[in-house]
């Protein structure tokens, strides 16, 4: 049963209708007095209200409503309809506990979408985990990988977006790639976009396309990456480097899904699953008003969390065999076998670059070593600290952080693209690392 909220009964009547013909059972309420009587008596499996019951109040009632849903009912998803102009009251409803909002004048499609998402997601939170699910490229055993594992499980079936954080190097391509492959878009295109990699201008062309003659050099139409990702999924890496006006520009498709390439009167339609990720403090970028929290709510329906490899330490040595087996594959050898020392010495590394810096000290590692034997020695002769420490509590991690900088930096004699690689992390990643430890390089 959906349960329909608003004070304007051609709203109530075209939603009633349009929700009756997809199969849905109908509740409908004029007032907020109405809709209150409604939930005391009975559950709905989801709630869509208008945020505004009068043309003179700036949304306080439709607040109160519901917040006095989310007291008689914390579990059903509430779907706010607000105004596009009007967007600051919807996101103030998200942090109320507003499942999602959509704007008027809505496309029947996009709704119909976001109610599936919901109500599927709130259906599957009692559900057991599928014994389907493929996590055959995400290699751990660590509770707080399992826990992201699980999470993204529950939601790939759904066309839910999701935000996935993380340090650079912490794997969360494959996060991204597992949500693709165990989706209901599995046959349809993945398209991964580096946003840290898009200047401004380039924004709009490269994401939206172009046809012919629409700027200097534009001597064919172009496809933009949204097009490429029709019916499949669009990853849009490192958003949080994506600049204000741009960010005002991806808002709009996703809010609308559709998007007109540069050039083109014609509207598109983008039938899309977004996923993001990013290593930035989204939260500390909405404090400063550098990331729209508009846009946050919208790219965040679900988030997840992958852990550093400092947090779990116990998956190195799965890890270690999985990059041999990979790297001896690729360069025709046996797969060499790693001692016991040298996978202890692996553990107690800090890896500010994560699981990408691991794997490139391994791949390194083996293939300058003639033997079949990988011994702690090996490691060493690559850089590791030969010192075995217990787990570090956060300020001495900050210290050996800087210190682990600080050596790849002189290894690479201040070359900063070379020291970000042996970091296993991107040269935008070691300014930001070395900013915050006031390391300078001559």
């Amino acid at each position: 049963m959906i349960l329909i909220v608003d004070d304007d009964n051609s709203v109530r009547v075209s939603l009633k209708l349009l929700l009756k013909r997809n199969g849905y059972e109908v509740a409908t309420a004029a007032t907020p007095a109405e809709a209150i009587a409604f939930v005391r008596g009975s559950r709905p499996d989801l709630v869509i209200m208008d945020m505004n019951y009068s043309r003179t109040t700036s949304g306080e009632e439709g607040l109160t409503l519901l917040k006095q849903i989310k007291v008689f009912h914390p579990d059903v998803p509430v779907i706010l309809i607000t105004a596009w102009g009007n967007i600051p009251l919807a996101v103030e409803g998200i942090r109320a506990g507003g499942f999602d909002f959509i704007t008027k004048p809505w496309d029947n499609y996009t709704l119909l979408g976001r109610i599936e998402t919901a109500i599927s997601l709130s259906s599957k939170e009692k559900s057991s985990a599928s014994a389907s699910f493929d996590r055959s490229e995400i290699i751990g055993r660590d509770p707080k990988l399992l826990s992201v594992l699980n999470t993204i499980e529950r939601v790939a079936s759904t066309n839910a977006p999701v935000l996935i954080l993380g340090e650079n190097g912490t794997g969360k391509e494959l996060i991204a790639e597992a949500i693709h492959k165990n989706s209901n878009r599995r046959n349809g295109p993945l398209v991964k976009v580096n946003l840290g990699g898009l200047s401004q201008s380039l924004f709009e062309s490269e994401m939206f396309g172009y046809k012919k003659g629409a700027f200097t050099g534009a001597v064919t139409d172009r496809e933009g990456r949204f097009a490429a990702a029709e019916k499949g999924t669009i990853f849009l890496d490192e958003i949080g480097d994506l600049d204000i006006n741009s960010q005002v520009k991806l808002l709009r498709v996703l809010q609308e899904h559709t998007y007109e390439p540069l050039g083109d009167t014609k509207t598109r339609r983008a039938d899309v699953r977004v996923v993001c990720a990013t290593n930035a403090d989204l939260n500390d970028m909405l404090r400063k008003g550098t990331f729209r929290e508009d846009l946050y709510y919208r790219i965040n329906l679900i988030t997840v969390t992958l852990p550093p490899l400092r947090e779990r330490r116990d998956d190195i040595p799965l890890l270690v065999d999985r990059i041999l087996q990979k790297v001896s594959k690729s360069a025709g050898r046996d797969m060499p076998k790693v001692t016991t020392e040298a996978l202890e010495l692996l553990k107690q590394q800090l890896w500010p670059g994560n699981i990408r810096q691991l794997a490139n000290i391994v791949e390194r590692t083996m293939l300058v070593t003639t033997g079949d034997i990988l011994d702690a020695k090996d490691f060493q002769a690559q850089g590791l600290s030969s010192k075995i420490e217990s787990t570090p509590y956060p300020g001495r991690l900050k210290s050996k952080e800087k210190i682990e900088i600080e050596n790849a930096l002189t290894e690479a004699g201040g070359n900063l693209t070379r020291a970000a690689a042996l970091l296993g992390i991107t040269r935008q990643t070691l300014y930001r690392r070395m900013a915050k430890y006031d390391i300078k390089c001559e």
